[in-house]
């Protein structure tokens, strides 16, 4: 599946002027239907369709079953945008799917379809990691992450997502150009492959916001790693949610902002 484009370009560089042909990430629509019926519209980067609407449905708690799901592509065009409809039977639909998403969900927004601030909550219990993990454990998995990001190489514009066991053995990793979109489709991918409770860190290119910690919740990963900033409610739930929440990972340093108890860094 193709997930860059060339364009022509003129660059612009020390006073120099250049005609050049630029790579860019694809971003195109993918309509989501659950049972024939339109359920909501995703802009991401072509490719893992059907991991990134499996995690979805997951960390939108209308499909957390370990069964596989039946997922047909009712339509693909030129431009990359997709049409795929899921089967689920009624009695199985959690109750995620009450909250039907209404507006299209752009690719640097993953609350977008919420209908009300009570949705943002959970009754869920917070996680609970009981090991110590070494204050280092991010170089080699930062590394690993960084030399499978081939899209990334090309364009510079794509976010990751690489989830790890505790071993730091890399599980999975997937791009796009949405960071809630690259995290969908690793979940996605581990519950395909019944691998998504062996998870302990997962590392993301960018900065984090609430539905990153959401979906790392829902997903019961307990260490987060990213190598930009977090925001305000990234940190509040994952105080709540029993995360370690770790920003600004890079150039040796870090900032550990939730459950340091998690984190050997004497």
């Amino acid at each position: 599946m193709k997930q860059a484009s060339t364009y022509q370009s003129i660059k612009l560089s020390n006073n120099q002027v250049s005609e050049i042909e630029d790579s860019l990430v694809i971003e195109a629509p993918l309509q989501i239907n659950i049972n024939s019926e339109s359920y909501t519209v995703v802009m991401r980067t072509p490719g893992d369709d059907k991991e990134l609407i499996r995690g979805l449905l997951y960390a939108e708690d209308i499909y957390k079953k370990t069964s596989d799901l039946k997922i047909e592509t009712i339509e693909e065009n030129k431009d990359y945008s997709s049409i795929l409809n899921v089967f689920i039977p009624k009695e199985k639909l959690g109750k995620g799917y009450l909250n039907k998403r209404t507006l299209l969900s752009v690719s640097s927004c993953g609350i977008c379809g919420k209908k009300e601030i009570k949705d943002l909550k959970t009754e869920d219990k917070p996680l609970i990691n009981k090991h110590k993990e070494s204050l280092h454990i991010k170089d080699s998995m930062y590394l690993k992450m960084n030399n499978m990001q081939k899209l990334f190489s090309i364009t510079g514009g794509s976010h990751a997502c690489a989830l790890f066991d505790r071993k730091q053995n890399l599980l999975t990793i997937k791009e796009d150009i949405g960071r809630h979109n690259a995290v969908d489709k690793c979940i996605g991918d581990l519950l395909n492959k019944n691998l998504l409770k062996s998870t302990n860190y997962m590392l993301v290119s960018g900065r984090v916001s609430y539905e990153i910690v959401s979906k790392a919740f829902l997903a019961k990963i307990p260490i987060i790693i990213a190598v930009s900033a977090c925001s305000s409610l990234a940190v509040d739930f994952a105080k709540e949610f029993g995360i370690c929440l770790i920003g600004f990972s890079r150039n040796n340093k870090m900032t550990i902002y939730s459950n340091p108890q998690y984190i050997n860094y004497e």
